[in-house]
């Protein structure tokens, strides 16, 4: 697994919580990956495995603005593309930290040398006041993901449609074959919490303890 040691991730997050969290699809997660476009912070060399793309919360925050950039604003990812490359110098903060603003679909920010507003890859300042992209209280977003109705936790359910109808740990997608897997590994109650921050310890032991029915 690979970890930018410049930034220190507290919690990882599925694709699929990227998802809901940030409104970009797995598919364009995926597309994005493959084409190295927007590259996950965690991710395993090999993405056929589960669980292989795990982002942090500064992903989070980076794919909020280019949610808002490419699937509000409907700017292009060509251009996307181009405002990444013109902009490199900024390195992996450019879309958490920079504030952008979309004028006519196209990327607009602030050039902190000429002081003025100007579209990005052909440099002209703007007049107009273009549309700023706010990335929303995204900590508020996480706290109410992670929030589990007390009665499903520590439990094991099964439904149809959710990770193949095999058994997850209720109110989650995480199977519980794969819990036990990490278990199996040698991994600790703590480290597994570590690759899955939304589940609690109650949870984990109800996984490594589940015994399918015969």
């Amino acid at each position: 697994m690979v970890q930018d040691k410049e930034n220190s991730v507290i919690a990882a997050f599925t694709e699929e919580q990227v998802e809901r969290l940030t409104g970009v699809t797995l598919r364009q997660l995926r597309h994005w990956d493959r084409t190295k476009f927007f590259v996950p912070t965690l991710a395993y060399e090999d993405r056929s495995q589960p669980f292989s793309r795990l982002y942090s919360f500064r992903d989070l925050v980076s794919l909020k603005v280019l949610s808002a950039l490419r699937n509000d604003s409907k700017v292009s990812l060509q251009h996307l593309r181009g405002v990444k490359d013109k902009l490199a110098h900024l390195g992996d903060a450019l879309w958490s930290k920079t504030t952008l603003y979309v004028l006519k679909r196209k990327v607009v920010f602030d050039n902190p040398e000429s002081k003025t507003k100007e579209e990005v890859l052909s440099g002209q300042g703007v007049l107009q006041i273009p549309l700023e992209v706010v990335t929303g209280n995204m900590k508020d977003a996480v706290a109410k993901m992670k929030e589990r109705k007390s009665s499903s936790v520590g439990k094991i359910e099964s439904k149809k449609g959710i990770a193949n109808s095999r058994p997850v740990i209720a109110g989650t997608r995480i199977p519980v074959d794969t819990i036990k897997a990490f278990a199996a590994e040698g991994y600790s109650i703590e480290k597994i919490r570590m690759e899955y921050p939304t589940l609690t310890t109650e949870d984990i032991l109800a996984a490594i303890s589940y015994e399918a029915a015969a």
